[in-house]
């Protein structure tokens, strides 16, 4: 196992996901007193460790046509347009 690769990617997810929509759901679900947290915490990791295995699924069988580094354009191009998305709403 890469180790270096292993950090690198905990910590883009990691600081990828505070503080998003995600994070903000799930406190809401825990804040309820009759729900246990427990229950909250085994929901959200499943749902995360999912689109992770959708997301390493689909990057997986698109390298397999495309080139890597065309990979690499396309999603640097799309978090651009992500982010000229996000300051034209704001």
């Amino acid at each position: 196992m890469d180790y270096k690769i292993l950090l690198t990617v905990f910590a883009t997810v990691f600081i990828a996901e505070l503080g998003d929509k995600t994070q903000l759901a799930t406190m809401l679900f825990a804040a309820d007193k009759e729900v246990s947290r427990l229950t909250v915490f085994v929901g959200a990791s499943l749902a995360l460790i999912a689109t992770s295995a959708l997301g390493v699924l689909a990057g997986s069988a698109m390298s397999e046509t495309i080139n890597v580094k065309y990979l690499h354009y396309i999603a640097g191009i799309g978090f651009i347009a992500i982010g000229v998305w996000t300051l034209i709403k704001a």
